[in-house]
């Protein structure tokens, strides 16, 4: 008998409720641990890619740039290196790691980008939807040295380093083989509701119906 859920169940259980008008992916992304063997093609990381590519930014400067690592490869071993402890245990397991950053400045002028960290992560939520629609996992993290990231990657020092993201298609969660891992894969989500956020003037929730 399983220890524990399938990783269809695990699946399954993290699903958030469906609201009628939202797109599904919306409610099926999640950021599981457990990650298989099975590669990720080149032709699914170009979408995934082309998703982040029109996400919107400042003054169209999209300042992002996204630091690949494929299993096996340098740069895979460099943003593993630069994790901690703890996303090391697991990690290891994605067959892609990616790091992202941005540069502050604009490429026009060369003025100061206050917005490119917020463009960024938009570029980001693009890519894990993307790939969300496609079968595949993605957890993005910030359990992770930025300083060795940086000097390991050569990432220029005045770049902004935003998440690592793992990438891959969804294991067992047994195959974790830690019990808090394990709970946290099964585990349902839970959301702040609307009213905590949204409002129609500070500190007044909005009625939407």
């Amino acid at each position: 008998m399983p220890t524990t859920l399938s990783a269809r169940e695990a699946h399954r259980a993290k699903q958030a409720p469906q609201v009628p008008g939202v797109l599904p992916v919306f409610h099926e992304r999640w950021s599981p641990r457990s990650f298989s063997d099975r590669e990720v093609s080149r032709e699914s990381l170009g979408k995934i890619f082309e998703a982040a590519r029109w996400a919107a930014s400042s003054y169209n400067e999209q300042p992002w740039r996204f630091l690949v690592g494929r299993r096996g490869s340098e740069t895979y071993d460099k943003i593993f290196a630069s994790m901690g402890e703890f996303n090391q245990k697991w990690a290891g397991t994605a067959p892609v790691l990616l790091l992202g950053a941005a540069s502050p400045k604009f490429s026009h002028n060369g003025t100061p980008n206050r917005f490119a960290f917020y463009d960024l992560g938009a570029a980001a939520s693009y890519m894990t939807l993307q790939a969300a629609s496609l079968g595949l996992a993605t957890h993005q993290m910030a359990g992770f040295d930025q300083e060795k990231a940086r000097e390991l990657l050569g990432i220029p020092a005045d770049y902004l380093i935003g998440s690592v993201i793992a990438l891959g298609y969804q294991d067992e969660p047994e195959k974790l083989g830690d019990k808090q891992l394990i709970g946290q894969e099964t585990s349902p989500r839970q959301r702040k509701p609307l009213v905590e956020f949204v409002l129609e003037a500070w500190g007044k929730p909005m009625d939407l119906g």
